[in-house]
């Protein structure tokens, strides 16, 4: 892959409703330092909260939040200012000092968004579970869960981007994110925010108002601020700012890749997880400015009214931004990810030189990140699964066929033939599936390849195989489902993932790399086989199934047919 990626999927589509269309950790860390793990399952002692009851410092007031089982939380902690009005469309700002202690037991609101259909979808509801939130402007909050409150802690901090590409979710959008369990396995501090999105967080107004020289990346300054707030606070949650870990999936792990080549992030976070979003979707500023003309023109304005954006109500300004995509973009029918749909115009962050000085991982990794050892992974069937769609289960051969000719025409049946040589008993769907994501494996790929070729600190990659049996397996590994496993939400999750032992146990091998990971900056602990990073010759992937295990370039004629 190459040249300059967008996120396409839709401010009013975002993550949810692709996967409708698309249908068609007590693990030892070996010989690494730290304390013993704790079991997922801890004793119950219950939850406590009222007056004195987890109470921490920060720099602009005490919070208090309550304790469950012995993991101190906190939600809805403000680390910037509200962001409408007069501070929409600029960089974040500090938050209002407040005196006694905020209470931080509740979520906050989440940046106004269109949620998509997901929701009507009864077995996407079923599996996904979404949170539903208030939204509102005043959105730049995070969330905290800590074993413990002392400075001389010195945890890991694991810092969680949501996805929903750059244009929905939120840091509480999936019980999946819940941190509870990840801080009391593995004793890390487990860190989780919101942030600007959409129109709110990427319309570029650089070349039709001096003061808005960097709207087109507040969405990713405001996460600088996030990480700033760690940095400058963590310590009295028990976390050590010298070890942070940024993880996200889809649109957060395309958030981990932007902000290893962001300036301004520089020092704030010392290790990255991509998880299905080795896509840089940084965008051109030519696309970004006419991205903008066209919803100043929708809703219109001159350029010389840009200032009357803050005044008018969000609504309209997400509302304007939808009309304009639905145009002027191709519609995504399930045959080739969205995010390979050449010339589509998104709400995304903008190479602009300074605050994004090039497409990160395009051509090289990015220079001022070189020492950030990174760990990338995709899922096995991503957004081409069953959940919605029983039919596939009976897609024909002829079927199967003719998608993949359409996929690379003349080219279709050397492509199911290279993908049936390993699998030659698989149906035409799992066929299918494979096929149609294998982009979405070959960048994680590249990224963690061109990571490798720029040295100073290893790449890893994985790939999620296990197929949920829920709806009777349908869903396969679909695009979302590692990320209870890596959060030891197994059980929290269980539509997602059956719930039961079976679930537990890869759970354990994959939460427990992940908070090896983020101790170390090396995966590898006593509950998998040796897990050796990418290097010139070859893709070492540690393959996540009932028998985990590390393959070498395993897929690669698959891939190479694709090309």
């Amino acid at each position: 892959m190459s040249g300059v990626f967008e996120d396409r999927r839709g401010s009013g589509v975002a993550r949810r409703s692709i996967l409708k269309g698309a249908a068609l950790v007590a693990g030892a860390q070996g010989a690494m330092a730290g304390p013993a793990r704790a079991t997922t399952r801890a004793a119950r002692t219950g939850l406590t909260a009222g007056a004195g009851v987890a109470q921490a410092a920060t720099a602009s007031g005490r919070v208090a939040g309550y304790v469950r089982d012995g993991i101190n939380i906190f939600k809805g902690v403000p680390y910037g200012a509200p962001t409408g009005g007069a501070g929409r469309f600029l960089p974040p700002r500090p938050p209002e000092p407040w005196t006694g202690a905020r209470s931080a037991r509740h979520y906050g609101p989440i940046c106004p968004q269109d949620q998509g259909t997901g929701r009507l979808n009864d077995e996407e509801a079923f599996v996904f579970q979404w949170n539903d939130a208030v939204q509102s402007e005043d959105c730049l909050r995070l969330n905290v869960w800590t074993p413990g409150l002392a400075p001389s802690g010195r945890r890991p901090v694991m810092v969680w981007l949501h996805g929903g590409g750059f244009a929905a979710g939120s840091g509480h959008d999936l019980p999946a994110f819940d941190g509870e369990n990840l801080a009391r396995r593995g004793d890390v501090v487990v860190v989780t925010l919101n942030h600007r999105l959409n129109v709110l967080g990427y319309l570029d107004l650089s070349h039709v108002d001096e003061r808005f020289a960097q709207s087109g990346n507040v969405g990713m300054l405001d996460i600088v601020a996030a990480l700033a707030w760690v940095r400058d606070n963590i310590a009295q949650f028990g976390g050590d700012p010298d070890r942070v870990l940024i993880f996200g999936q889809s649109g957060g792990g395309a958030k981990v890749s932007t902000l290893m080549g962001m300036p301004a992030a520089r020092g704030l976070f010392h290790r990255a997880i991509v998880m299905s979003g080795s896509f840089s979707w940084a965008v051109s500023q030519e696309k970004a400015r006419r991205l903008t003309d066209l919803t100043l023109a929708e809703l219109g304005l001159s350029a010389s009214d840009a200032a009357r954006l803050q005044t008018m109500p969000h609504a309209r300004l997400l509302e304007a931004g939808q009309r304009v995509r639905a145009r002027v973009n191709k519609p995504f029918d399930g045959f080739v990810d969205a995010r390979l749909i050449p010339n589509q115009l998104d709400f995304a962050p903008v190479v602009d030189g300074a605050v994004l000085p090039t497409c990160p991982f395009h051509p090289d990794a990015p220079a001022i990140s070189a020492n950030v050892p990174l760990m990338v992974g995709t899922t096995l069937n991503e957004f081409v699964h069953g959940i919605n769609h029983p039919e596939v289960e009976t897609m024909s051969e002829a079927e199967l066929a003719a998608r993949a000719e359409r996929f690379l025409p003349g080219r279709g049946a050397g492509l199911v033939a290279a993908f049936r040589r390993r699998t030659p008993n698989a149906s035409p769907f799992d066929i299918w599936s494979r096929i149609a994501t294998a982009p979405i494996r070959q960048a994680a790929v590249d990224q963690a390849a061109v990571k490798a070729r720029q040295g100073g600190a290893p790449a890893y990659l994985y790939a999620f195989n296990w197929r949920s049996p829920v709806l009777d397996g349908r869903p396969r590994a679909f695009h979302c489902l590692d990320i209870p496993f890596a959060f030891a939400n197994t059980d929290r999750c269980d539509s997602m993932t059956g719930g039961g032992e079976d679930a537990a146990a890869l759970s354990a091998k994959v939460a427990d790399a992940f908070v090896a990971f983020a101790r170390s900056g090396d995966p590898n602990h006593a509950g998998l086989p040796r897990w050796d990073p990418m290097t010139a010759e070859g893709s070492a992937t540690m393959i996540f199934d009932v028998q985990s295990r590390l393959e070498r370039d395993h897929d690669a004629d698959e891939r190479a047919a694709i090309r």
